[in-house]
């Protein structure tokens, strides 16, 4: 089926196909559902969207904030009958489904973020004012410029997104009070969450902040380095192997303790594994973690060597 669906007045575009436990895959900034072409699923029941104010779904004055989004995908939820999903989003939709996930935790049963539009350090976060400013001024033009995007679809994609769409979902993310977009916020947002979480990154250093969460138990972070921001589009069929790898991975997590964990080791892309390293390794290594908070359990894989952090329970561009 693909069809608009009437969500909190509004109707947005989304594509509803295959049969199986329902996956939910989110787009990021002015990117619209097509971001997921090339993606199998088998069988899954997969729901792509068009959020509002992208593709096919109608423009809107105002509401174009992470928590706009994510109320928009929960009366979708509800209004399908979907009950708990497991929640994709790419960069921005990175945040919307966290965004979805704590403020609906019944409706979620884990969160896959591909490269986030949350955890800019410092110097990133000291852009967010002009960037948002260049955005208000020109548009998606601006953001051609920020992303440095060449010809292609999602270069498209984005020029055919309004100013005033990107211009506020960019404050959303970064500057409005309750944004999450920054390192501080984020670890604070992010710590509240009660769904498994897998994470992937392109750069070690992102995936050593990342590992360094209060994530719930069975989370993971992986890294795959040298891809660049849309990572999905670069390795169709291992991202889809390794979402299905995980999420099969999750029963088991929640029938043990950390601490009995049976997973002593995690699986490389190789397939091999490797102990866990006891020790906190450099930002800049392209094998590197940070040891979780403790109560809480994350792991770090890369190419060539898989890196965990400790058990327990429980700066690249911006990411858009």
């Amino acid at each position: 089926m693909a069809a608009n669906v009437e969500a909190r007045g509004v109707p947005i575009w989304l594509s509803d196909t295959g049969t199986g436990d329902p996956l939910l895959l989110v787009h990021g900034w002015g990117g619209d559902s097509r971001a997921w072409n090339g993606l199998n699923f088998a069988g899954r029941r997969v729901i792509t969207v068009d959020l509002r104010g992208h593709g096919r779904s109608p423009v809107l004055r105002h509401g174009y904030r992470p928590a706009d989004y994510a109320a928009d995908l929960t009366a979708l939820v509800e209004r399908l009958g979907l009950g708990p999903v497991v929640a994709v989003g790419h960069s921005m939709g990175g945040q919307i489904v966290a965004e979805l996930a704590l403020e609906r935790p019944d409706l979620v049963t884990a969160v896959v973020v591909i490269d986030p539009a949350y955890g800019a350090d410092e110097a990133e976060a000291a852009t967010f004012e002009q960037r948002l400013a260049a955005l208000r001024s020109d548009g998606a033009e601006a953001a051609i410029r920020q992303l440095g995007l060449p010809a292609g679809a999602v270069r498209d994609q984005l020029l055919a997104t309004p100013g005033h769409v990107l211009a506020e979902s960019y404050a959303g993310m970064y500057t409005d009070p309750d944004a999450f977009g920054a390192r501080p916020a984020a670890t604070a947002r992010l710590a509240a969450l009660t769904q498994p979480l897998l994470c992937i990154r392109p750069t070690p250093a992102m995936a050593a902040w990342d590992i360094g969460l209060s994530l719930p138990y069975g989370s993971r972070v992986v890294l795959w380095n040298g891809c660049g921001h849309f990572l999905h589009h670069e390795r169709p069929t291992q991202f889809v192997d390794l979402v299905e790898s995980w999420l099969a991975s999750l029963p088991d997590a929640f029938a043990c303790s950390a601490e009995e964990d049976p997973r002593a080791r995690t699986m490389t892309e190789s397939g091999s594994s490797t102990p866990l390293p006891s020790a906190r390794a450099s930002a800049g290594s392209s094998n590197s973690s940070v040891p979780a908070t403790p109560s809480r359990s994350s792991s770090a894989t890369s190419p060539g060597r898989t890196v965990r952090s400790s058990p327990s329970r429980n700066g690249r561009s911006t990411k858009l």
